[in-house]
């Protein structure tokens, strides 16, 4: 190669260097960014349980205890259906055949009982135990309307009336000369346990009754925890 070709190449080659040097490098394309997310909505918090009392006029099919001599006529009596807590912490409905002149009191009271979560084992017409007492207070059920008398005599109990209510008769035994009726409430004749279902002294589900208008028997020399009444 003769020396003036090879300063040409020279020249060249440098030339083509300066340019590759000197070009705009492309720019890398972004990537986008990924869109956040949308957070999914909170869940709506379960309405609280409401009260219910629906009450109707009551039939000789609502109370077969009552028969012709039972101290108040059918035509005086309801059934209500009234919803409480259960001792595991729900609500359910039950049944009480009471007298209409002391509704607006019982549904106030239930009603307070309510509000206090206070649990009741079971509300179940008597009719279901075929009127036997004994036999719903050993299944701890409140209970309203039963035509019999008290206990050991010949005189109409205000349950007769359907003025009376029965409620947790195990956790609110009726103590008669130191025995416990029914016999399970033993385990609750001391009445400074509070546990839940008693109805205590000072306690809200006590005062509850009290101040709808009812005398408790609990404050008798023989204590009937679990009876409640409104006489005329």
């Amino acid at each position: 190669m003769t020396r003036a070709r090879a300063l040409a190449f020279l020249v060249v080659a440098s030339a083509t260097l300066m340019a590759s040097c000197s070009a705009t490098p492309s720019a890398s394309p972004s990537s986008s960014p990924s869109p956040s997310p949308s957070p999914s909505p909170s869940p709506s918090p379960s309405p609280s349980p409401t009260f219910t009392w629906e009450s109707r006029p009551a039939t000789a099919d609502d109370a077969l205890t009552w028969h012709e001599g039972c101290p108040v006529g059918i035509e005086e009596l309801i059934v209500v259906t009234v919803s409480h807590w259960t001792f595991e912490g729900d609500v359910q409905t039950g049944e009480l055949v009471i007298n209409a002149a002391i509704e607006d009191q019982s549904r106030q009271a239930f009603a307070d009982l309510f509000g206090l979560r206070f649990p009741i084992y079971s509300v179940v017409n008597i009719d279901e135990f075929d009127g036997s007492d004994d036999a719903s207070m050993a299944a701890d059920n409140t209970s309203g309307y039963n035509c019999r008398y008290i206990g050991g005599t010949s005189q109409w109990s205000n349950h007769a009336y359907g003025r009376a209510i029965d409620v947790n008769p195990v956790e609110n035994p009726y103590v008669y000369h130191g025995e416990a009726q029914p016999p399970q409430g033993w385990a609750y004749v001391d009445r400074t346990m509070d546990a839940p279902g008693m109805l205590v002294e000072g306690g809200a589900a006590l005062q509850a009754f009290l101040d709808a208008g009812f005398f408790w028997g609990g404050v008798w020399t023989n204590a009937d925890y679990q009876h409640f009444e409104i006489e005329e």
